[in-house]
């Protein structure tokens, strides 16, 4: 649709990018993978120069960074695929598309949960102190979830419900679900939580900033200031999902988790006050002398 054939609030609405791949010689780049390598990019660099300032070092980030980006993207597909099902397994359906992670379908509630086993699990392994890691992370994480979200926009996905408000999100009818195609512009949900994301991660480097809220308390707060946009970004929302007494389920997904957030956040402030030990390892217990080489010191004296 040219420009000259819109009228009405559809003039002056946000258009959707014209495309979501392109090629290199033989290679398809797709553009949402794109997003979520920028995003990806952008934690590590501001995790990495927080965990410098908590004394943590390079070394110790990159482990944990890269076993978390594994368990986040993995976390985030396995969860995309239980909860939409229906998308991938059944009559008619190619159940090897579950595979397929390039063309969409991605659960932030899989990734944080996969990320973070992955973060307590190489912090064990190393013997460092959660913590650091975890605040270290926070504000990058929003961040990273905001520019991921661009790819939404690329790939005309995951909008909300028809809207007349001049940011309205023009939608190709090839993408509009049934029952709307009759509507040209909708709530442009990527942008709300791309905002939302960003205004975010800036807010928890204010206040670390001033307050410097460690011992989890920052990536707690995270919790909370992500769960919190999720849960009005997701009732704007159209695309199919599995609902349970008029709501989707991340929507139970997000009051659940931002309540979890917010009673963790008040309980660290109360049972875990002050800042994190530095250095940020775990102490690791002396081990014991060998009783040959104190009775030879015994005998030396």
């Amino acid at each position: 649709m040219s420009p000259a054939s819109l009228s009405g609030p559809a003039a002056l609405s946000i258009p959707s990018p014209p495309l979501s791949q392109f090629s290199l010689g033989p290679v398809t780049i797709h553009i949402y993978a794109l997003c979520l390598l920028t995003g990806i990019v952008v934690a590590y660099l501001l995790g990495r120069r927080r965990y410098r300032d908590r004394g943590g070092t390079d070394d110790d980030f990159e482990a944990v960074a890269l076993w978390a980006v594994v368990f986040g993207i993995v976390g985030a597909r396995v969860y995309h695929v239980i909860t939409d099902h229906e998308l991938y397994f059944g009559p008619g359906r190619q159940w090897y598309r579950a595979f397929f992670i390039w063309q969409g379908g991605l659960g932030i509630w899989g990734s944080i949960t996969g990320g973070a086993l992955a973060v307590l699990w190489v912090c064990h392994r190393r013997g460092l102190t959660f913590g650091p890691m975890a605040d270290s992370l926070a504000p990058a994480l929003l961040l990273a979830q905001g520019i991921g979200r661009l790819g939404n926009w690329f790939n005309q996905e995951l909008f909300g419900s028809p809207t007349t408000l001049p940011w309205g999100l023009r939608i190709d009818p090839a993408h509009r679900p049934a029952g709307y195609l009759q509507y040209q512009t909708f709530h442009p949900t990527f942008l709300y939580e791309l905002i939302w994301n960003v205004l975010g991660a800036l807010a928890l480097l204010w206040i670390d900033r001033h307050w410097r809220l460690e011992r989890g308390k920052l990536f707690a707060l995270y919790v909370v200031v992500y769960t919190f946009g999720r849960f009005w970004v997701e009732r704007l929302r159209i695309d199919p999902a599995n609902h349970l007494g008029g709501w989707r389920l991340n929507s139970y997904t997000s009051v659940i988790v931002f309540t979890a957030g917010l009673i963790w956040f008040c309980w660290l402030l109360r049972y875990r006050p002050g800042a994190d030990p530095r250095p940020v390892r775990v102490p690791q217990p002396a081990p014991p002398a060998d009783d040959h080489e104190e009775s030879g010191a015994s005998e030396s004296r």
